[in-house]
């Protein structure tokens, strides 16, 4: 014979049911998970239907655009957090468009350093300000300080994660 849960005692198992429970709507990794790949669809029509890039050609080719010098597939894996055989068919892609370009490595000459072609670099001239603009859309619905402190938050959590913030940084690092 089942005995009635007095209403505390009822409330106490609802409460326990519910944090044992994972809300996928709350948990962080899955809603930040869930923007990226909305965020990113959302910028991949710009570079997808109009240059027929895909996600992983478009990493490669920002990973060059950003630097100065050339660098391995290696640096764009860890710096796009992309598994490297994605990127060295990427890479493949684009050399083949001659968009991509592979060059000794002076220190090492059984290296190759990968930098992007005087087609490549005008492609991701041409590319950029349109992805900014897009980035300004998907923001849009933020105010100015609210950008800000969002960019701050994201900063504090790749900074405990020990991802590198910055171009610079990253470079100076040549792989993370």
């Amino acid at each position: 014979m089942a005995t009635a849960l007095n209403p505390s005692a009822r409330e106490e198992t609802s409460t326990r049911r519910k944090a044992s429970r994972l809300d996928l709507f709350r948990f962080v990794p899955f809603r930040l998970n869930r923007l990226s790949a909305e965020v990113s669809n959302a910028l991949s029509d710009e570079y997808q239907v109009r240059y027929g890039l895909d996600i992983p050609e478009w990493r490669v080719l920002a990973t060059l655009g950003f630097r100065s010098d050339a660098c391995s597939a290696q640096y764009i894996s860890d710096c796009t957090r992309t598994h490297k055989s994605t990127i060295s068919r990427a890479v493949t892609a684009l050399m083949e468009r001659q968009i991509v370009e592979r060059v000794e490595n002076a220190e090492d000459r059984r290296e190759f350093r990968l930098r992007l072609t005087r087609k490549g670099r005008a492609l991701y001239e041409e590319l950029i300000p349109r992805l900014l603009r897009r980035e300004q859309e998907i923001l849009s619905c933020l105010t100015a300080q609210e950008r800000k402190d969002f960019a701050a938050l994201l900063g504090k959590i790749e900074k405990s994660l020990a991802l590198v913030q910055t171009s610079e940084e990253a470079d100076a690092k040549e792989a993370y």
